[in-house]
């Protein structure tokens, strides 16, 4: 059992009273007489507040199956369902079957504009996260917590290592997805007032030292709490945001990425010897691979969105769900063939990780509505590494976590690096690292094993695909390599055409939404929005 998921419930009163005035002021029951004021009193509560931080990622709301909302409209999906679709259906990996009536076309379409529904859900889950997070820390600093005991002020500053970490992953989302958000710490007052706008560069700086001060005090991993985040997680983000630092700042910080991933590597990680079980039920037992990941459980940590949506989203057409450990399918996620392309073969006989399902369904994408257009892909199931099903069947709730940080992605990150001349690292073992990767998907075997000729960043690429498929990476990557936009790489229905059409390069980053520059003067707009 994971034992943050087990608090999560246990905080939701606690910040119901806290966050109230996000949603339904009118509809509340008055029995409730807490202030966040008598909350922060217990040295107890500090770690439920946190719990929550930690489920701001994973749930939705404060009740089971992401009810009572934190928030409204899109937004009230849970974080994980809405930062999926931002990430993943503008490209090659996603084709959705309902996107119409999901409102999800501008995004599979690339034809969002500042009112787009999902990207504002996103833009508003990030910042109430980067809110329960300033609320928090505001409460914990030194002043604030010397009433309590020696012991209890040593644990509430070690989770406020904690929640900076989970604001970081915030912030670096609001990066790298909108580039000039609103700013606000917990230095600034609480009540209305309108935040700055911060600049590219300056939020990349501030998410850059956020992580440098965690990454020295956060808990080695083999000392941090089940389900807590430890200092490699810390490390892999800075590694991701250096191998991004060109996009966001205009200079390239790759041989920072390559001193974080040894950062990392320093830690004792090692590849889980089967693809497959880093995505089961089960998966909270990859901690040797899995970096850090945003918990599902079906009893605790209940939600529609999250990975229940991965598990359920892609059983289309003649697909059984009870071979994947849950009770119905929703026939929404296939894929396209140029994803699929970058497989030899389909059948997952030789490289495992092309998990595809091709019975009954086509390759070719002639019609986005149809669920037997495009084939399925099968990496999130609800199994356990027995066989079970996980512990909530009856309601069709899983318990796979979502690994949004794991050793293979900082090994990728590494060659990448030393491929785009990155000092601290080197050629050849930037290739064990991939051969490694390939040797796993090759059952262990070198068939699939590369040379140092074949090594180069087309290369990555496509590994980065076929090894991270469906994590939330795939949009960042193709913006990083000039994919993204433009018309140097088309798949099936990009920017709304069967053959793929170019689209312009304003949608490397998404808008800010019109409705908060309506409400904040102090917002300005993205180039060409």
């Amino acid at each position: 059992m994971k034992k943050i998921n087990q608090l999560y419930t246990g905080c939701a009163l606690a910040l119901m009273l806290l966050f109230s005035s996000c949603v339904k002021d009118l509809d509340q029951q008055p029995y409730i007489q807490e202030t966040s004021a008598s909350v922060y009193a217990k040295a107890e509560n500090y770690k439920l507040v946190m719990a929550k931080v930690y489920a701001s990622l994973a749930i939705g709301g404060q009740e089971k199956g992401d009810g009572n909302a934190d928030l409204s409209g899109r937004a009230a999906n849970s974080y994980l369902r809405i930062y999926f679709n931002v990430q993943e259906l503008p490209t090659d990996e996603v084709v959705y079957t309902w996107a119409g009536g999901d409102a999800l076309n501008p995004l599979q379409f690339i034809t969002w504009n500042a009112t787009d529904e999902w990207s504002a859900a996103m833009y508003y889950r990030i910042l109430y996260t980067v809110g329960l997070c300033n609320e928090f820390l505001r409460n914990a600093k030194d002043d604030k917590i010397s009433q309590f005991t020696a012991t209890e002020i040593a644990d509430i500053q070690a989770q406020r290592n904690d929640v900076r970490f989970i604001r970081a992953v915030a912030w670096s989302h609001a990066l790298d997805l909108f580039g000039i958000p609103p700013f606000v710490t917990e230095e600034d007052p609480v009540g209305a007032f309108f935040p700055p706008q911060i600049s590219r560069l300056d939020l990349f700086n501030y998410v850059e030292t956020e992580l440098k001060e965690i990454a020295a005090v956060l808990p080695d991993r083999s000392q941090v709490e089940d389900g807590r985040v430890s200092k490699g997680a810390a490390y892999a983000l800075l590694a991701k945001l250096y191998l991004n630092a060109q996009v966001y700042t205009g200079a390239g910080k790759y041989s920072e990425c390559i001193t974080a991933a040894n950062e990392v590597i320093n830690q004792g990680y090692s590849l889980e010897s089967t693809y497959s079980k880093l995505f089961n039920a089960d998966n909270d037992k990859r901690t040797n691979e899995i970096i850090f990941a945003i918990q599902q459980d079906g009893q605790n940590t209940t939600t529609w969105g999250g990975t229940t949506y991965l598990v359920c989203g892609p059983i289309v057409g003649s697909m059984a769900a009870t071979d994947y450990g849950v009770q119905s399918g929703w026939g929404s996620i296939r894929t396209t063939p140029q994803f699929v392309s970058l497989f030899t073969d389909v059948t997952g006989a030789t490289d495992t990780r092309a998990r595809f399902y091709t019975n009954g369904q086509s390759l070719e994408i002639n019609d986005p509505t149809l669920q037997t257009d495009g084939y399925a892909l099968t990496k999130y199931t609800n199994k356990t590494d027995a066989g079970g099903n996980g512990s909530n069947y009856a309601e069709g709730l899983v318990d796979t976590d979502f690994p949004l940080l794991r050793l293979a992605d900082v090994y990728l990150m590494y060659a990448e690096a030393v491929l785009r001349g990155g000092t601290g690292g080197d050629a050849s073992t930037a290739l064990g690292y991939v051969n490694a990767l390939r040797s796993r998907a090759y059952n262990g075997g070198t068939g699939g094993n590369i040379s140092s000729g074949d090594l180069n960043l087309n290369f990555i690429l496509a590994e980065r695909g076929r090894e991270l498929f469906w994590e939330g990476t795939r949009r960042t990557d193709l913006v990083r390599f000039g994919r993204f936009t433009g018309s140097s790489y088309l798949w099936q229905w990009k920017g709304g055409a069967k053959a793929g059409a170019s689209v312009a390069e304003r949608y490397n980053v998404y808008p800010i939404p019109a409705a908060d520059r309506a409400a904040n003067p102090n917002l300005g707009q993205n180039t060409d929005y």
